[in-house]
């Protein structure tokens, strides 16, 4: 059956046909009438009509009932079939890793937090995470033959199209794509990290029917995720979005990318950790400092997000701090892509107030005042979901690209 299916969908990406068209169409609005349809992807009833029996006629789409505030003759709702098949999502951070796998509708059908993980750039750490994978693939209440595709989220740059990511598994001769489809045993994708999140955002999230949005990715590092009238900017190569890597300081750090005074080494995860350590160290009183000043370990971003929730003075003057440049620096983002909404995401979202209120400030003071009154600056919903999510919603729109 899933073999069916992939090749049903290949065949009807081969030129731009009805219903591939229909399939968009279930994604961006969910579930609609055949007028609905009709006027959304601008063909006729008729067509609309056969496109969709034979959608039906495939397994992927289905009749859900119905609709209930219709006067007159009642028309007949469809949507998507949840069960035409499943996606696995992956999403590394620092020292774990999140999965998720979800149905054909985009619907989390079970997820793992936090699975302990040490996302390192060796063959070891390749290896873990394929080990991983699998072993939460073999744990879901679906057979493997039943996952359509696999999306693993990679931090930084990679090639999309050609599955091969620059920063992380160099070591690798072919793809890192296909490497982890060997791996996995599983058609399998890579994306970068900021736009997995952005898409997921945009489909299941806060910007859902938006036009142009910015999607700011704040974790150990920095990332913006891109989405131009409804649809992601890749760029040229697939490296749109490194608005960490924008020379913006002469304060002589060293970025981990090898460049001096990037936007990240002032405003991100790193830098939020370094100007703690070095008020801690400066002798201002935190509930981090035992653990800087008499057991020496390092702080992880877990603590610091950990102290900020529990109101520790020093851990939120260090933020706010961050905060204010985060806003500086994403007043020229509003004032180059005057986008209609700007979420902040990542990791340290979760503080909430504490980021995004000062960076709201910040966007307001440097910005032009007639761009900034258009976009709304807002918290990502999907919070430390997002990756996954939006790794899941990448390996489906991969499969119907193909």
């Amino acid at each position: 059956m899933t073999k069916d299916i992939i090749k049903y969908i290949k065949n009807i990406n081969r030129k731009p046909s009805v219903p591939r068209r229909l399939l968009e169409q279930f994604i961006a609005k969910g579930a609609s009438t055949i007028p609905e349809l009709s006027k959304g992807i601008g063909v006729s009833l008729p067509t609309t009509t056969n496109a969709l029996n034979e959608l039906m006629g495939q397994g992927l789409v289905r009749e859900i009932g119905k609709k209930a505030d219709s006067a007159g003759r009642i028309p007949m709702v469809y949507d998507l079939q949840p069960t035409a098949g499943y996606f696995v999502g992956v999403n590394p951070e620092m020292d774990c890793l999140a999965l998720a796998a979800s149905d054909f509708c985009g619907n989390l059908i079970t997820e793992k937090q936090k699975v302990p993980y040490v996302y390192e750039n060796t063959p070891e750490s390749l290896a873990e995470m394929g080990k991983i994978i699998n072993d939460f693939i073999d744990n879901l209440p679906i057979k493997r033959e039943e996952i359509l595709e696999v999306c693993v989220n990679v931090a930084e740059r990679v090639r999309p199209l050609e599955g091969r990511a620059y920063n992380m598994f160099t070591f690798l001769e072919e793809p890192l794509a296909e490497k982890l489809t060997k791996l996995l045993e599983l058609p399998t994708c890579i994306e970068n990290d900021s736009r997995s999140m952005t898409y997921g955002e945009f489909v299941k999230g806060c910007c859902k029917g938006k036009k142009d949005v910015i999607f700011v990715n704040v974790c150990w590092g920095l990332g913006i995720g891109i989405i131009i009238d409804g649809k992601l900017y890749y760029g040229k190569s697939g490296y749109s979005g490194e608005f960490g890597h924008m020379t913006a300081y002469n304060n002589n750090i060293i970025c981990h990318c090898g460049k001096i005074g990037c936007v990240e080494t002032e405003v991100s995860g790193r830098a939020l950790k370094r100007k703690l350590m070095e008020n801690i160290l400066a002798g201002k009183p935190s509930i981090l400092s035992d653990k800087v000043l008499k057991q020496k370990e390092e702080l992880t971003l877990e603590d610091i997000m950990d102290a900020i929730a529990k109101e520790d003075v020093v851990s939120l003057a260090t933020l706010q701090h961050i905060a204010d440049e985060l806003g500086k620096q994403l007043a020229g983002i509003i004032n180059i892509f005057n986008p209609e909404m700007l979420v902040i995401g990542g990791e340290m979202s979760v503080t909430g107030d504490y980021l995004t209120l000062p960076v709201n400030m910040g966007i307001k003071k440097y910005s032009l005042n007639i761009m900034n009154e258009d976009s709304q600056i807002v918290t990502s919903e999907l919070k430390d979901q997002a990756g996954v999510i939006g790794a899941c919603l990448i390996a489906r729109q991969k499969l119907l690209t193909i």
